[in-house]
């Protein structure tokens, strides 16, 4: 099995998601996980595919409209 790697940290829930269906519409399957004691949603893709993940990240998102990278 292929590790899980951070490619973004989202707002919160519903900013990962878009994050998501991004990478859906890219063909890049990701996990969302949020931290207990912190808003903050991390973005989680395949190893493999964490260049094509950024690449699509960035290809439709503005710089300001995400929170961090790895």
């Amino acid at each position: 099995m292929t590790a899980m790697v951070q490619v973004a940290t989202a707002g919160d829930v519903a900013e990962a998601e878009e994050l998501q269906e991004i990478l859906r519409n890219a063909g890049i399957e990701s996990t969302i996980e949020q931290a207990p004691d912190d808003d903050a949603v991390t973005v989680l893709v395949a190893e493999t595919e964490l260049e094509s993940a950024q690449d699509a990240i960035e290809a439709l998102t503005e710089p300001d409209d995400l929170i961090a990278e790895p």
